[in-house]
């Protein structure tokens, strides 16, 4: 009976151990409207952390997915040009320079 129990237990944990690492890839691009995360090199956000731009004022909230107006200047991070950013609200925000959707939010 204890044999039974432990062989059990073992197939159990390695199975949820296989479904934890589970890697989906959609090779189709997403329905309009979902909201992409994307894993952000940590010096885009050391780089973006430490420059000075003013804050512009915008009506909402500043949320990741959000596309920002043209009027709302973004400045490309140096030697990551998949990446601007700018600062709205008084709050950092990373951005695509092509589209202009928020990316992350950092403070």
């Amino acid at each position: 009976m204890l044999k039974s129990m432990i062989v059990a237990s073992a197939t159990l944990f390695m199975s949820t151990a296989a479904f934890a690492q589970s890697t989906v890839i959609v090779s189709e691009p997403p329905p309009p409207g979902a909201v992409v995360v994307r894993e952000m090199p940590a010096q885009v956000r050391t780089y973006v952390m430490q420059q000075s731009v003013p804050s512009v004022s915008y009506q909402g909230d500043v949320l990741v997915g959000r596309v920002l107006p043209q009027d709302v200047d973004v400045h490309v991070v140096d030697g990551y040009n998949d990446y601007a950013y700018t600062v709205v609200n008084e709050r950092r925000v990373v951005v695509d320079p092509d589209t202009r959707r928020v990316i992350q939010v950092l403070d």
